[in-house]
């Protein structure tokens, strides 16, 4: 009998599947996108993403950073906080999952073409996509389909506050710095990372709804190094939304959740492949010692820190008179700012 069933061919179904493999586990990841696989994404992985992706034996290319500069994105007042354990790595998504796919296949891994469809579980075994498991893994993304078919999605309360979205392009353009910028204006945050010698990527989150080129607009300095856009404005743009994405539970019986799917803050602070790789190798240890149970404590105490950064973090930037404050206060305060990019690092 399979042992895993991953429900999501992404960089968490994947980083789990491999370390299932590495375990000795049966895995089967169901996928019906063909790889490579993209998706709206920052593409900066903090040192900690690196070295856990080298631990599983997949190379990371694309091009290094050194730390993180906040950025005023009508003054260009900036702060900078550099890395004490090694740089991390702007990589394409494409490549990122293309990566995790080829070590997968070398371990055994087998990806089919199927989308899970309804899932049944008894006390022993769960079915889905004409196949019986030990155990389902859904890794199937921001607004998991597995998660919302077993009820466990928590619908937004009514007054909370506007939705956030992000947006991503790419652009040809030499990279001036060798950290990743975060740009910061009224409403929305831009995020810029050295992905190749020639690249960069753009990747906006705001809460407003609107082209990616009216945007930029609000970022002067940013949007005057970067060429113009191709002809019909949108070519090249990904999107993803709403981003803050709440699960009830991590465990349902039989069915586990990891990466995105398994509850999501937001991309504020850059650490979500972080978390969906070593939630990923937490989930295949409680598996493994057949106390499944155990990952929901687990995967709480490896997220409490993104979970309460991020929080306080997007709860000074919708109050008009913090927001305007953090990327002077962190230029007042180097230390403090660089401890905090280097918690986020680990």
């Amino acid at each position: 009998m399979i042992d895993l069933l991953v429900a999501g061919g992404g960089p968490a179904g994947l980083a789990t599947a491999i370390h299932g493999a590495l375990a000795g586990l049966e895995v089967v990841v169901l996928e019906p996108r063909p790889t490579p696989i993209d998706k709206a994404c920052g593409e900066g992985l903090m040192p900690g993403a690196v070295r856990r992706f080298e631990e599983l034996g997949v190379a990371v290319t694309g091009r290094p950073f050194h730390g993180i500069g906040y950025v005023d994105g009508v003054t260009g007042l900036r702060a900078e906080g550099l890395f004490r354990r090694g740089p991390g790595r702007g990589c394409r998504r494409t490549d990122l999952q293309a990566a995790l796919a080829d070590r997968a296949a070398g371990l055994g891994v087998r990806v089919l073409a199927r989308r899970v469809g309804e899932v049944r579980q008894d006390g022993r075994r769960v079915w889905a996509a004409g196949l019986t498991a030990r155990y389902l893994v859904a890794a199937d993304g921001l607004h998991s389909p597995v998660r919302r078919g077993l009820g466990l999605a928590v619908p937004a309360a009514a007054g909370r506050a506007a939705a956030r979205y992000g947006l991503r392009r790419h652009y040809a353009v030499e990279p001036w710095s060798d950290l990743v910028e975060v740009h910061w204006a009224r409403g929305a945050e831009a995020y810029v990372t050295p992905l190749a010698a020639d690249r960069i990527g753009v990747a906006v989150l705001t809460s407003e709804q609107a082209p990616f080129d009216l945007q930029l607009a609000r970022f002067p300095l940013l949007a005057a190094r970067l060429p113009p856009p191709a002809p019909g404005g949108g070519a090249g743009v990904r999107g993803a939304g709403p981003l803050r994405q709440r699960a009830r539970t991590r465990v349902a019986g039989r069915v586990l959740f990891v990466g995105d799917a398994a509850g999501y803050v937001d991309a504020l602070t850059g650490e979500g492949l972080t978390l969906a790789v070593s939630a990923a190798g937490e989930l295949v240890r409680c598996v493994r010692a057949g106390r499944p149970q155990e990952y929901e404590r687990a995967w709480r105490e490896l997220s409490r820190g993104y979970r309460v950064l991020t929080s306080s973090l997007l709860w000074a930037r919708r109050r008009t008179p913090l927001a305007g404050r953090i990327v002077p206060l962190a230029a007042r305060m180097p230390r403090v700012f660089t401890g905090a990019v280097n918690l986020l690092a680990r």
